[in-house]
């Protein structure tokens, strides 16, 4: 078991991608966008993702809908759903999101969207 309060750890987080903790079957991931910064659009084939944002505001492009998000909204994206998040504010966008099963492997670290670019197999 493990345990963490996944907002104040993802309020301090400031990297594009950092793994919290991986188990079987899940994956607690914490991310933060810069200012005009997106996540990129991508689809999970084989899992489901859920996102909830803790501070900032952008938006949320599931699914071909579009919708404003801010802190404490949460969307649940269902393998082979098409998504992009955005951040359109004026400072970082807050998130964690949990994957299952998990999607990268444990302990991965990315900077900034550049280096997870440059290193997609993690």
């Amino acid at each position: 078991m493990q345990y963490k309060n996944v907002e104040q750890s993802a309020l301090e987080n400031n990297n594009f991608r950092k793994v919290l903790f991986t188990n079987k079957h899940s994956q607690v991931v914490l991310m933060s966008l810069p200012p005009g910064e997106d996540i990129g659009r991508e689809v999970h084939e084989v899992g489901d993702q859920v996102l909830v944002f803790v501070k900032g505001a952008g938006q949320a492009v599931v699914g071909g809908e579009t919708h404003d998000i801010g802190a404490g909204d949460m969307f649940a994206v269902p393998a082979g759903t098409e998504h992009d998040f955005i951040n359109t504010g004026d400072e970082a966008l807050k998130l964690f999101t949990v994957y299952s099963p998990p999607e990268h492997p444990d302990g991965v670290v990315h900077a900034t969207k550049a280096d997870a670019l440059a290193h997609p197999e993690e």
